[in-house]
């Protein structure tokens, strides 16, 4: 900062992180845009107090910007690097093919901790949980009606073994920035991570097995995982 800039106080910071937060999620929940313009109105409503209220040279500000930035580009590179991995498993069939091979381990009692792992393993290689949900998770989501699971359980699994992964993948995005930003190491913020997620994980998982003991009568779809298998088969 310059000689003459000010210090903010608690209450600047805090009102100054109020009105991003509003302007990025009216840009974004209200006006229904991509994030990239709220998030350039934020940083100039940001510069501008930083500028005109706090007094910091633009020189400072810029710098500190720079700062911030470089901070994360290993983060970055990262991702570019996964973004080809995952292509490539993709195209491949890894991915199909751990869906593939896991839909043969369903049974109706195991069906929602088989679900768990599944969503978890392919969440994991791919790092992304919306990329989980929205192929495997599809597929199980079905298996599930054939099996009088109701969505909403089978949804919430899917969902939680999704999350689980991507939190704990050395290929997702959030699990690069997160140490990137804080000065962190990769695999210092995912052993660091296991002492939250594992105890969760492991109720989960209890949680599953105990609910999935009240369809262990219920009749495999087995037409259904067929169908899903041929397809895959033919395509990979």
């Amino acid at each position: 900062m310059s000689e003459t800039a000010k210090k903010p106080s608690f209450i600047l910071s805090v009102g100054v992180l109020v009105v991003i937060a509003a302007i990025i999620s009216y840009g974004i929940l209200g006006l229904g845009q991509d994030a990239h313009m709220p998030i350039v109105m934020a940083t100039a409503f940001a510069a501008i107090v930083g500028r005109f209220v706090l007094g910091i040279r633009w020189g400072k500000l810029e710098e500190g910007a720079m700062s911030a930035i470089a901070s994360g580009l290993q983060a970055v590179l990262i991702l570019f690097t996964v973004g080809i991995l995952i292509g490539v498993w993709v195209t491949g069939g890894i991915v199909p093919g751990m869906i593939y091979y896991g839909l043969d381990i369903l049974s109706p009692a195991i069906f929602l901790l088989a679900t768990l792992i599944i969503c978890s393993i392919v969440s994991i290689a791919t790092g992304t949980s919306w990329g989980t949900s929205g192929s495997v998770g599809i597929a199980l989501l079905g298996i599930g009606a054939g099996l009088g699971v109701p969505a909403p359980i089978t949804a919430g699994v899917i969902i939680s073994g999704a999350y689980a992964g991507d939190k704990m993948s050395p290929l997702s995005d959030t699990t690069n920035l997160a140490p990137a930003v804080s000065g962190s190491t990769l695999f210092d913020h995912i052993r660091a991570m296991c002492w939250t997620t594992g105890p969760t994980y492991l109720i989960v998982m209890a949680i599953t097995i105990f609910l999935g003991m009240g369809y262990a009568k219920g009749t495999l779809d087995l037409v259904r995982i067929e169908a899903i298998q041929q397809i895959m088969a033919k395509e990979f």
